[in-house]
């Protein structure tokens, strides 16, 4: 790609810029933020670690819209993001009228974009992104899974001491408590995760993924997590940005998949250059099955209220 626009030059969208320039993912890195100066200051930052990690990338930082002309890519990290106490829901409000505005802008000046929705409640602001710019639902979608994932890979490798390298997880549904970690998925170099941990260990796991954001948030206490999360973002442009066609778990439009239409939901995607090639459909088991279609609930009644 030759441009990527990061609109929100916060924490994440800091460490998702750093990622990409050093990454070579793109030629050129753009921070849009509303805050004055703000996006010029982090942006120049960033280019002056690239004699350190050889990188040639440029990076640029604005507070004018203007600056996503020309984007392949715009990946939305703006918002008020969530105290301890908060879920992800609780601030749909106020970030729904950010990402409202943030689609118009794209509208008037990156017409042909992919866009990469971040902000949290990611689920129900990606669905609202793609009906407010009206685009093919392969060039809107959102980064969840990839995150949660990462997650589950970490607490598996720390509980066994194996490394994370050789750990496959995948977690389906919404991003938030009712998020649907697949055990049965998760493999050590393609041995299932269960020769090597009970069902007990598992489940505690699990819970501790699903809480997994709430954790760092409550440690951190004056922030909320944003390494992962931007190393989360990288590793979807990486897939995006080389066409490396990589089965991902995404935050896409489902139409009819997993029997589901009308809304935006954590599954396995094939991600590519025009976005999301795909949706592959597993089978689940019926109590797996369950806490998905928990999962959709959660989300559509946060889509209601989007009316």
């Amino acid at each position: 790609m030759q441009k990527v626009t990061i609109v929100g030059a916060g924490r994440v969208g800091e460490t998702a810029a750093q990622i990409l320039a050093e990454g070579e993912l793109c030629r050129e890195v753009a921070l849009l933020d509303v805050r004055e100066d703000v996006p010029e200051g982090v942006a120049l930052d960033i280019f002056q670690t690239a004699p350190f990690f050889d990188f040639d990338t440029r990076v640029i930082g604005s507070s004018d819209p203007a600056i996503m002309s020309g984007s392949d890519l715009i990946i939305v990290t703006a918002g008020v993001p969530r105290k301890l106490g908060m879920s992800r829901s609780d601030v749909l409000d106020v970030n729904l009228g950010v990402i409202d505005g943030i689609c118009d802008n794209a509208l008037k000046y990156a017409p042909d974009a992919i866009m990469l929705l971040v902000t949290n409640p990611v689920d129900v602001l990606t669905y609202r992104a793609f009906k407010r710019t009206g685009w093919d639902r392969r060039r809107v979608f959102g980064q969840a899974g990839v995150l949660d994932s990462s997650r589950m890979a970490s607490f598996i490798a720390l509980e066994t001491g194996f490394s994370a390298r050789d750990i496959t997880t995948i977690v389906l549904g919404g991003h938030g408590d009712t998020m649907v970690p697949l055990s049965r998925y998760c493999t050590v170099n393609g041995i299932p995760v269960e020769h090597f941990i009970g069902s007990d260990v598992m489940q505690q796991i699990i819970e501790r993924t699903r809480a997994g954001g709430a954790e760092i948030l409550a440690l951190r206490k004056n922030s909320s997590a944003y390494d992962a999360p931007g190393a989360a973002v990288a590793a979807m442009v990486d897939s995006i940005s080389n066409n490396r066609r990589r089965i991902l778990p995404c935050v896409a439009i489902l139409d009819g998949e997993y029997d589901e239409s009308g809304i935006a939901m954590g599954v396995p995607c094939v991600l590519g250059e025009n976005g999301v090639e795909s949706v592959v459909q597993l089978d689940l088991l019926e109590s797996e099955l369950k806490m998905f279609r928990e999962s959709v609930a959660t989300i559509r009644k946060d889509i209601e209220r989007l009316d």
